[in-house]
């Protein structure tokens, strides 16, 4: 049975590295597309991704820092 906690932990683990992947994935397409339709506001379309991106990227930190505390308190 204590490997069930392992199991859920790694499961857990991936779901969120995944779907972190995939949102940050998205982002940045559309940056891209946005700037390929209007280069002269890359800037401004760069300066507005940037903050979700790193909301992002942080969820996926304290994912990963949970995981472990489950992992390694268990």
């Amino acid at each position: 049975m204590e490997v069930l906690h392992y199991m859920g932990a790694g499961l857990g683990l991936g779901l969120a590295v995944i779907g972190a992947g995939l949102g940050i994935g998205k982002l940045a397409n559309g940056m891209a597309d946005g700037i390929a339709r209007q280069p002269s506001a890359a800037a401004q379309i760069t300066g507005a991704v940037n903050l979700p991106l790193f909301l992002l990227e942080g969820v996926a930190i304290l994912a990963e820092v949970f995981c472990l505390l489950i992992v390694l308190l268990r």
